[in-house]
């Protein structure tokens, strides 16, 4: 896939999961009319018109809206970043502005906003609806740990993500997955409070629509109860994918395939998590912020609940990309 398929597939994405977004809230909203309100058309005695499900396409509909529009905002909010003057007192960030542009200038894009995360962990992350209203941010930790040809390959990479509109469908999937935790819980407190299928149950006539009553009432709870673990695998998915994408791009970007390899190992070598990025955000950083252990294995539950393909498999990739540049 080249880069306009890329983007393309990933504008389509984005569409993808706001719509999916949209629906399964309508699920959720439904499921609060029918069971708890008695909704139906000729219903005896609940509501005739499904106030929740409305309510809820309304919420999610305004939610992702804000999620394209206004993620960056919040990711970046959460994580207590610092805008970077362009012209910095200090070295550092002034070093990281100069890479910042540098990078711009070789993946043609406009020079993003930068910021700074005080977290003495190495890492870092884009974020930002496309291009034109692109972030990108790194640790303290960061920049105190890499030289300046690594900080070039970890900027390269937040780039790449940038290009290929990566950040637009990831952004959106933070937003939506905080949204989607605080509707689990909303519904999880509503069970809690008991009434549910009261009213349903009084309009159910047969064995036959009572058992699927039943079937469809507990699909409904059980997609409120495992709804925040799915969302977490499908932002963990879609972050996987992309993460060796973007690391090819950063080395034809730079060049130097084998600096972005040694920045990677250094920030593995970090053991401690990245305290000021929460699980929700996880998956738009360039490692684990978590410092979770499944990161490291690979198979069929690493490829379901880690966040980013295994360090070692990107560094050797990158390794190889080295080798067969110097032997071109």
């Amino acid at each position: 896939m080249n880069l306009y398929d890329q983007q393309q597939a990933n504008r389509r994405n984005t569409l993808v999961v706001m719509a999916a977004f949209v629906a399964f809230f309508a699920f959720l909203g439904l499921g609060f009319d029918y069971f708890y309100f008695g909704f139906g058309p000729s219903a005896e005695y609940g509501i005739r018109f499904p106030i929740a499900t409305l309510a809820t396409i309304t919420i999610s509909s305004l939610m992702a809206w804000w999620g394209l529009q206004g993620g960056d905002r919040a990711v970046l909010s959460s994580t207590q970043a610092i805008p970077v003057a362009r012209e910095s007192n200090d070295p550092n960030h002034q070093k990281l502005m100069n890479v910042v542009e540098e990078m711009a200038i070789a993946s043609g894009l406009p020079i993003p906003k930068v910021y700074i995360v005080p977290d003495s962990d190495p890492n870092a992350f884009a974020t930002g609806r496309d291009p034109e209203h692109a972030s990108i941010a790194v640790t303290e930790g960061l920049l105190s740990t890499l030289n300046r040809e690594e900080l070039q390959g970890v900027v390269a990479h937040e780039m790449s993500h940038v290009r290929n509109f990566d950040i637009r469908l990831l952004t959106v999937i933070a937003a939506l997955v905080g949204a989607i935790v605080l509707l689990s819980d909303f519904g999880s407190r509503m069970m809690r409070w008991g009434g549910g299928g009261r009213s349903r149950s009084r309009s159910s006539k047969g064995s036959g629509a009572g058992a699927l009553t039943l079937v469809i009432f507990v699909l409904w709870v059980v997609s409120i109860i495992i709804a925040p673990i799915l969302a977490q695998i499908l932002a963990m998915a879609v972050s996987r994918n992309r993460e060796y994408l973007a690391d090819a791009s950063a080395a034809e970007m730079t060049r130097n395939p084998l600096g972005l390899a040694s920045a990677l190992q250094k920030i593995e070598n970090v053991v401690s998590p990245t305290k000021s990025i929460k699980r929700g955000t996880a998956h738009l950083c360039i490692a684990d912020p978590l410092g979770r252990k499944i990161d490291l294995k690979e198979g069929f539950w690493a490829d379901l609940f880690a966040t980013h393909p295994p360090m070692q498999k990107r560094i050797a990739a990158l390794k190889q990309m080295g080798y067969q540049r110097s032997h071109s």
